[in-house]
């Protein structure tokens, strides 16, 4: 990418760094081509198409995905277009329109960008206020392209409309899941409640209709939900207060998903009155994450590993001993904390290279284990500064967290291959589930003991009652390392 010259000749000047070459463009630097730092209005200014100037596609995602943690995206949007518009300003009104026209098309590409990577930023009435000027403006200046700003705004209505569904669906489910009986303490509602091997039999069916749930959820997941919660924490960020009115919703529905999914499968292993019938549901579970490991659905994976290891299952000894644990113990080598967790990325790793090559839908299926993806970016952003001594923007570290973020992009457009199956799905999403003190007290029947053990998901999530954040979430699976 070259800097380009906009309003005055910039001095070059170029000096060898370590094996290769650092040079800046007036409040740009680069290294080996790469752009590396610059001032914050040099990165605006660089945004900003021209008559014969387009920013690169790669440097369009990075900028407007972290240009949030310095600037909210409506001033951002503000700024980009008075500085397209103003650029085309000669004096002369007739040669203001023919240069306008000229430029128009490119200034609807990136908005057309910026509208399909990041439509919730739009879910602001500033940033559709900004938009409809913009429509107006364009509207005088070329038909062909205040239609194509039409197109855009309808598309972006459609995507916004889909995530309020989306987000009443969720509530909806959460609170009929709410309304039945979250607490099962006795045996006697323990047997008349339903269990998963009456509603399915099939592990690999289950892993399916899990890795549905998953995609679905991840799919509304913005990329800037990753970088948002951040946005706080610069000193010389001025707009505080509207950040702390924009919550990563879906981000935390989906964690909250993971925390369900983990009681869930605890829940069905507790309940049987029977160790046989424990055993044989401990057992089935297994197999499933085995599928959900086949597949590629690493989060409900853990999850499941996660719920098998909590205190009042894993203590139930007599129930293990009939069981077969040679596969867990197989996968839970696979999920091994230990070394960074050096043996699930590796096989992310494998999932993420057959992905690329894939043949069949369900090749591509690629779902990581989400809090460790939220840790990774939380602690690619506290461990390296966003500004440099200079005053620069840290652009090297920008790249980086759009590299990681870019990768979950390609995974949550996969479309789910498999059918549905509407009946255990809604079993999944919406049947009670034992309650911290409920699942105490069926344990403490079955094993007989009296005293209560620290959970092993809390040391993973916290408490299902704890308020889930981006950073939050973070400090907890860091914790579990």
């Amino acid at each position: 990418d070259a800097a380009r010259d906009t309003s005055h000749d910039f001095v070059t000047s170029a000096r060898l760094y370590g094996h290769g070459v650092t040079t800046s463009y007036g409040e740009m630097c680069y290294h080996d081509n790469s752009l590396v730092s610059a001032s914050l209005e040099a990165l605006i200014q660089h945004l900003v198409p021209t008559v014969d100037y387009y920013p690169d596609r790669s440097y369009v995602f990075t900028f407007l995905l972290s240009s949030r943690l310095f600037l909210p995206p409506y001033e951002l949007m503000t700024r980009v277009c008075h500085l397209c518009v103003e650029q085309q300003r000669s004096g002369d009104a007739l040669l203001d329109k023919i240069r306008f026209r000229e430029v128009a098309p490119k200034l609807v590409q990136l908005l057309t960008e910026w509208t399909e990577t990041f439509p919730y930023d739009f879910r602001d009435e500033r940033m559709m206020r900004c938009l409809k000027d913009m429509t107006h403006h364009v509207a005088r200046g070329d038909e062909y392209s205040w239609r194509a700003m039409q197109q855009m705004t309808q598309r972006l209505i459609k995507r916004l409309s889909a995530l309020g569904q989306y987000e009443e669906a969720v509530a909806a489910l959460n609170a009929a899941a709410m309304e039945r009986p979250a607490s099962l303490k006795s045996k006697q509602a323990s047997a008349q409640r339903n269990d998963v091997l009456s509603l399915c039999d099939d592990p690999f069916v289950l892993a399916q209709q899990l890795t549905h749930i998953e995609l679905d959820r991840l799919s509304f997941i913005g990329p800037e939900e990753f970088i948002q919660t951040f946005a706080m924490k610069d000193p010389l960020e001025n707009h505080k207060g509207f950040f702390r009115k924009r919550k990563t919703s879906n981000l935390e529905a989906y964690v909250s998903w993971f925390n369900r999914l983990s009681y869930l499968v605890a829940t069905e292993i507790c309940m049987p009155m029977k160790k046989k019938h424990r055993a044989r549901i401990i057992e089935f579970f297994i197999d499933v994450a085995q599928e959900c490991f086949n597949i590629g659905n690493f989060n409900s994976l853990m999850a499941i590993i996660t719920g098998m290891n909590m205190s009042p299952v894993a203590r139930l000894k007599k129930t293990w001993n009939k069981v077969n644990t040679d596969k867990f113990e197989i996968l839970e080598h696979q999920m091994d904390p230990s070394s960074n967790f050096s043996n699930y990325r590796t096989a992310l790793r494998g999932a993420n290279q057959r992905s690329e090559t894939a043949h069949s839908s369900q090749e591509k299926i690629v779902i990581p284990f989400f809090s460790l993806l939220i840790k990774d970016i939380y602690f690619l952003n506290e461990g390296c500064a966003s500004r440099l001594p200079n005053g620069h923007i840290n652009f090297e570290k920008l790249w980086e967290l759009a590299k990681q973020v870019s990768e979950f992009l390609v995974w949550r457009q996969v479309v789910c291959p498999f059918d549905r199956d509407r009946r255990i799905l809604q079993y999944l999403v919406t049947t009670p589930i034992f309650t911290e003190d409920g699942q105490y007290s069926v344990s403490n029947a079955f094993s007989g003991v009296n005293h209560k053990n620290v959970w092993y998901s809390l040391s993973v999530l916290g408490n299902k009652q704890s308020p889930y954040c981006l950073s939050y979430c973070c400090r907890a699976a860091s914790g579990f390392i």
